[in-house]
């Protein structure tokens, strides 16, 4: 029976991301084919198709998993309501699991960020900017949040979470004020 928590289907699931990861690093999703997956894990199209509907269901679960993921890290903040702005939560993350992170960025392009999952910190941009133009500021922060961390990945995380972290602190460093 192929049950949801069944453990037969989430070792097929994750032979499938597993296959699927590794296939989206050297080809665009458009040239990879339920056939080409089926048979780098030695599953039927069935069971395939038991779990996923076609290749880029496949992509936008792996993308959820690692966005909820994401989201898992700073779950207390959010329910304390208390922006740390602790970054080393998510460089570790990234550091830990860059292949989904590369997998990710490349399947989103630029539609989402990771940072996004991220809980902006608006008090502290009304400190900084004085309540004006917050929106732009938050934009401006996440896609160069969501720059630096592609560089990083292109680099395969030769810095360690703690230099990016100083990259990303430094960039605010002018406004005298300490996060």
């Amino acid at each position: 029976m192929n049950t949801p928590n069944n453990k037969r289907r989430k070792s097929s699931q994750e032979k499938i991301e597993k296959v699927f990861v590794q296939l989206i690093q050297t080809k665009e999703i458009s040239d990879i084919s339920v056939t080409d997956i089926c048979k780098k894990t030695g599953l039927n199209r069935s069971t395939f198709y038991a779990n996923y509907l076609d290749v880029y269901d496949l992509a936008d679960k792996i993308a959820k998993k690692l966005e909820e993921d994401v989201s898992f890290l700073y779950q207390e903040e959010r329910e304390t309501k208390n922006n740390s702005n602790n970054f080393l939560k998510i460089l570790n993350h990234i550091k830990e699991n860059q292949i989904f992170y590369k997998t990710y960025f490349k399947l989103n392009k630029d539609k989402n960020t990771i940072i996004s999952q991220y809980e902006y910190d608006t008090n502290l941009s009304k400190l900084l900017y004085d309540d004006k133009y917050i929106e732009y500021h938050m934009e401006f922060f996440k896609a160069g949040f969501n720059a630096i961390i592609k560089k990083w990945l292109e680099n395969n995380c030769k810095e360690s979470p703690e230099e990016i972290e100083s990259i990303l602190k430094e960039e605010y460093k002018n406004k005298h004020i300490s996060i």
